[in-house]
């Protein structure tokens, strides 16, 4: 008989999120299934129905064998309500640890039942999901590759404050617990959770999980360990030694350093709240522990932080990669040949990820060699996939299988898309295009891989440029995860959405922008290399141009990737832009540092010589000592926030002027862009979030000195950087308004 409990006690099964059915074995299903919402969450609902049906099992426990908790849903559960979590404020923050307190306050009571509790996970089982599981004494997962378990909080600024951090440290240890599983955010697939030891059993099928664990809960039913967790116990003793045990102790202090050198100094705060959580929670006992879990938790979601990441990696991602910016009433496109033009690195890579997603590939170069060796470039991939045990042999067969080098353009007939990626020279890609356009498909998708050049001009190179259309890859190409989509001027809404969907097949995430010289990414990414080679110029330390950037959570300093991506291509870009914006060209102070440096022949890690020393074999070995003849070193030391704020306002202000202009519509595909294309701190939200959830605490010197938040604060720090630095940080007046009005960025 299924009865449901809520807080009222015995009603209908749609006023609840937990069922609870108590069969003649005397064994309890408590099956998770949220009426209100195509996932579980833990919302109010949940929150009040896990809580009235532990009531229950507490009431009914003599006549109670054991407890099976599984899913209704698709996925296990989804963890914490994040819409929630937006709207928190500072002032919220007794609230949300009162919130964290009592869901785990249930979990505990479950946890300690009398009677075994298992968990049988038929799904997805993330954040809050497993740590519903880890409160089980038995958790039994179907051996699914499409499940992953984990505690990812720490990619949403979080952490796992169910329990996660508390249980994770007492079963893994504190090391093993930290390094795998919470300060990574590590998704396992079950076998992989097993061997970690999160999971205790797999299944084959999800109609064996609730039989399997019953048979667990009856050959266990008359152990009374088996209804405890390890901890629980008498004698327990944490996997590795506690905080004070003598060899443990002597390896804590390297925990803070290591994070610091994971974060290169960037002040995110979630791992140095886990951190901090599982050192204090393991010198104390259990219920001592999950509450200082629960403070360090209502700080972070209060904060500013998690709401940047919860906005970009959830909402904005989610969002992409849902397709919200495909033209709509367009029938998918399934792409089943692909022509790729140009066998070099970026080619190579585009063949190789296509390949991976089942296309059949026809690599084309100028020379069989070329071509061959772009194909090579595939199998070495393929070779490391398969000794790591990432594939398997006749996996990594059937891709390689599916790509052909050749030099030859009657190759292509049959593709129904083409990929160029030849050098950046508009005259190489109108003639690689037009050996081709009348041998493919006549609807095939035409495609482009550039960085900088107008797609409306490399469209005048083919017949049909209602289907050409850019497609920006970043490099190496399978391992970014982005691609930016540039529509031309004739190109078509049927383009658009088919070269959307050709990217999610791949997948990568899209985002759609409008033709401009640099489009979007290469635009604003631009802004800030300028900015910090205008650093050097200005006196600043050349370690601290590269410490202010990776300690604003930039992924590595200015000069570093300058030298990455090679001055005198630099100079070749702003050559062309002057050329193309004639009088409306402004010099930025940057460029006279680019041709300083290729004037003494170190324009970048190509030619081995940049700002950087390189051996022989391209291993950056230091900065260039003569850079302090070059570029002398102002005698007092820069302020390191303006450095820091430099980087970000800038490349923020260049954002909004892509909206002004229509480069980009969507602060989604804008923030997404910046972290994923061009490295914006992550800790930020993006460019936009960073615009619109400014936040002045986070700051130091002068701009502590600005009061406001949003947009209005981040307008007022850009013009404080604009009276000190120049008028390249000077808001246009349309953004001032935005912020003046109240008004936000389009979704």
């Amino acid at each position: 008989m299924t009865e449901t409990a809520t807080p009222q006690g015995t009603t209908s099964a749609d006023s609840t999120a937990v069922r609870y059915d108590r069969g003649e074995d005397g064994i309890v299903v408590l099956t998770l299934d949220d009426p209100t919402a195509g996932a579980n969450t833990m919302n109010d609902l949940y929150k009040d129905s896990m809580h009235a049906a532990v009531d229950r099992l507490y009431a009914e426990a003599d006549s109670v064998t054991g407890v099976v908790i599984t899913s209704a849903k698709k996925t296990f559960f989804a963890g914490g309500n994040l819409k929630n979590m937006l709207k928190a404020g500072p002032e919220d923050a007794q609230s949300v640890f009162e919130m964290a307190e009592g869901i785990k306050a249930d979990l505990r009571r479950l946890e300690t039942f009398e009677k075994p509790v298992v968990a049988a996970i038929n799904g997805a089982a993330l954040g809050g999901g497993l740590e519903i599981c880890l409160a089980c004494n038995h958790r039994i997962v179907v051996d699914d590759p499409k499940v992953d378990l984990g505690l990812p909080e720490v990619t949403l600024g979080l952490l796992p404050g169910g329990g996660g951090v508390t249980r994770v440290v007492r079963m893994l240890g504190i090391q093993s617990g930290l390094m795998d599983v919470l300060l990574t955010g590590t998704r396992f697939k079950p076998a992989a959770a097993k061997e970690k030891g999160l999971v205790d059993e797999l299944v084959a099928t999800r109609e064996e999980l609730v039989p399997a664990a019953k048979d667990w809960i009856e050959a266990h039913k008359d152990d009374a360990d088996a209804a405890k967790n390890p901890w629980d116990r008498e004698k327990y003793k944490m996997p590795g030694g506690s905080p004070s045990s003598p060899a443990l102790a002597g390896f804590l202090p390297a925990f803070p350093s290591m994070l610091r050198q994971q974060t290169k100094g960037a002040l995110y705060p979630a791992p140095r709240a886990i951190l901090a959580t599982a050192i204090e929670g393991a010198q104390v006992d259990f219920d001592t522990a999950s509450r200082i879990e629960s403070r360090y938790l209502a700080g972070l979601i209060t904060g500013s932080n998690s709401k940047n990441m919860i906005q970009a990696f959830f909402f904005d991602l989610s969002a992409i990669n849902s397709g919200a910016r495909r033209p709509k009433d367009v029938e998918k496109f399934t792409a089943t040949k692909v022509g790729v033009l140009g066998a070099g690195m970026m080619g190579a890579g585009i063949a190789y990820s296509c390949a991976r997603a089942g296309m059949e590939v026809v690599l084309k170069d100028v020379q069989q060699e070329a071509a061959e060796k772009g194909k090579a470039y595939s199998e070495k991939i393929l070779a490391k996939a398969v000794e790591r045990g990432k594939m398997d042999e006749q996996k990594s067969a059937e891709i390689l299988d599916r790509i052909t080098p050749t030099t030859e353009p009657n190759d292509l007939k049959g593709c129904d898309l083409v990929i160029e990626a030849v050098f950046e020279d508009p005259s190489l890609k109108h003639k690689v295009f037009a050996e081709i356009q009348d041998v493919v498909n006549a609807d095939a998708l035409l495609c482009s891989n550039t960085s900088t050049l107008p797609i409306t001009g490399l469209a005048e190179g083919v017949s049909r440029p209602e289907d050409f259309i850019g497609l920006h890859f970043f490099s190496p190409v399978d391992k970014m995860p982005l691609v930016e989509i540039i529509r031309g001027e004739k190109t078509s809404d049927k383009a658009v959405a088919h070269a959307v969907d050709v990217v999610l097949a791949m997948r990568k995430t899209p985002i759609v922008v409008n033709d401009s010289r640099g489009f979007y990414t290469s635009r604003v990414i631009g802004t800030m290399v300028n900015e910090g080679l205008a650093m050097l110029g200005e006196g600043v330390h050349p370690m601290s141009v590269e410490r202010a950037a990776t300690q604003a959570g930039y992924p590595v300093g200015t000069l570093q990737l300058s030298d990455e991506l090679n001055m005198e291509l630099m100079a070749k870009i702003a050559k062309a832009t002057r050329e193309a914006e004639g009088d409306a060209y402004v010099e930025h102070p940057g460029t006279n540092v680019v041709d300083t440096m290729i004037e003494a022949g170190r324009p970048g890690r190509l030619r081995g010589a940049g700002f950087y020393e390189y051996d022989e074999n391209g291993k950056r070995q230091g900065l260039w000592k003569g850079l302090a003849e070059l570029f002398p070193s102002n005698p007092e030391p820069a302020d390191i926030e303006d450095l820091k704020d430099r980087y970000l306002v800038v490349e923020a202000l260049e954002t909004a002027k892509c909206f002004e202009e229509g480069v980009i519509e969507s602060a989604a595909e804008a923030n997404i862009g910046s972290i994923m294309g061009i490295g914006y701190p992550a800790l930020t939200g993006g460019t936009v979030q960073y615009m619109q959830n400014f936040d002045p605490s986070t700051g130091s010197g002068q701009a502590a000195r600005i009061t406001e938040r949003g947009l209005k604060g981040f307008v007022a720090r850009a013009q404080q950087l604009a009276e000190k630095y120049g008028d390249r940080f000077t808001p246009t007046p349309r953004l001032v308004e935005m912020a003046e009005k109240g008004e936000s960025f389009p979704a």
